[in-house]
This record gives C-alpha cells, sequence and structure tokens, in this order.
C-alpha cells in the first residue's frame, strides 16, 4: 500500500492483542490514539520504552489518549516480555501490545523498511485523532529510543490547535503563548484572544494560551 500521510485515514484493522482481540477503530472509540512499533520482543531499548509509556499512564488519560503498541512477535512471547517490562522498569504494562507476526499490520501502516531492516519494524510513531484522520508521524531507526515528553508535547499542540485558531512556536510547552493563525485578522484576533496579543510583525503575533482558566 502506499505511504500513509498527514491528514489520510489510519486504516482500520482487527489484531491479536496481549489483553485479547482488538478492533482498532473501536479500541479509540472517540479519543485520540497513539500507535508506535517496536523492532522485536527482548530488545532493550523497546524495553525501556514500553516501561516509560506505561509509567505515562495518568498523562495520556489526561489527554482523552488511548495507546496501544506493536511488535511482530507472537502473544506468548510478548505475555513473557511484558513480565521482563514489569520487573526491569518498576512498573506495570497497562496497555495492549499487537502481536504482528504476519506483519499484516506493519505492512499496513509502512513500519518495515527494508533498507534499514528487511523483517523487522523502525520505530514507528502515529498520533490519530478522533476523527481516525493520521494528525502526526514520526520515524526513528531501531537503534533510537523515543522520547515520551515531546510525545506528549505534540499532542498538546494538536488538541490546542485543532480547536484554536493558533499554532505552536518552537520548543513551545503547555501552558506558554502561542502564535496566531495568519489566517486571522487583527480585528478578529481582539474578539478570538480576549487576553489580549503583540504583533512582532503583521505575520508573527503572540499570544497567551486561550484555553487556559
Amino acid at each position: 500500500m502506499a505511504t500513509l500521510r498527514l491528514g489520510d485515514k489510519a486504516p482500520n484493522f482487527t489484531a491479536q492483542t496481549t489483553e485479547g482481540e482488538i478492533n482498532f477503530y473501536d479500541y479509540l472509540g472517540d479519543r485520540w490514539g497513539v500507535l508506535f512499533s517496536h523492532p522485536a520482543d527482548y530488545t532493550p531499548v523497546c524495553t525501556t520504552e514500553l516501561g516509560a509509556v506505561a509509567k505515562y499512564k495518568d498523562e495520556f488519560a489526561k489527554r482523552n489518549t488511548k495507546v496501544l503498541a506493536l511488535s511482530v512477535d507472537g502473544i506468548e512471547s510478548h505475555k513473557g516480555w511484558v513480565n521482563d517490562i514489569n520487573e526491569t522498569q518498576n512498573t506495570t504494562v497497562n496497555f495492549p501490545i499487537i502481536a504482528d507476526e504476519d506483519r499484516k499490520v506493519s505492512s499496513l501502516y509502512d513500519m518495515i523498511h527494508p533498507n534499514a531492516d528487511e523483517t523487522l519494524t523502525v520505530r514507528s510513531v502515529y498520533v490519530i485523532g478522533p476523527d481516525k484522520s493520521i494528525k502526526l508521524i514520526i520515524t526513528y531507526p531501531a537503534s533510537t529510543g523515543r522520547n515520551f515528553e515531546e510525545l506528549l508535547r505534540v499532542i498538546d499542540s494538536l488538541q490546542l490547535t485543532a480547536y484554536q485558531k493558533v499554532a505552536t512556536p518552537a520548543n513551545w510547552k503547555h501552558g506558554e503563548e502561542v502564535v496566531i493563525s495568519p489566517a486571522v485578522s487583527n480585528e478578529e484576533a481582539e474578539k478570538l484572544f480576549t487576553k489580549g496579543f503583540k504583533e512582532i510583525r503583521p505575520y508573527l503575533r503572540l499570544t497567551p494560551q486561550p484555553n487556559l482558566d
């Protein structure tokens, strides 16, 4: 299938997971979702990543976001690996891990990059909105662990900019100033952004984050 791009509809699928059979759309419901892949079970970087995600459960829940992991190994392997993750990372894995031995989901989401490895998935991350469209794609090499603080930061930005006429500047974090969309006139901005804004250039206007109390 063609490479997935931002704005595309996330393909639906049914798969076996460590929490039973899951239909992806049903699992997400009307929430945001994160689907992320791992090269293989019992690998050191993946073990730290899945442990990290488990520890961020409350942070994902605050953002109305469900997570779903994938590895190309089978269910029994996953279950043994989860025990290792819980023990070595001092946590409890609290989300499903897809068993993708037939590479069905990996192929659907273009997670196998043959020039990197012909059989193992790269570290793909997809953030999917409540409308089931793809909002973010990040691909890491197998050797580099992901920064889940950055993933939470991006979800904050996506959720803010989905409902407000703003964008977030470089290195923005929740609570900091945001950029007003260039399509918004100053007159409209005065009505929309009641805390005021400063115009650095006609195309660069900053305002306090609008969805805070």
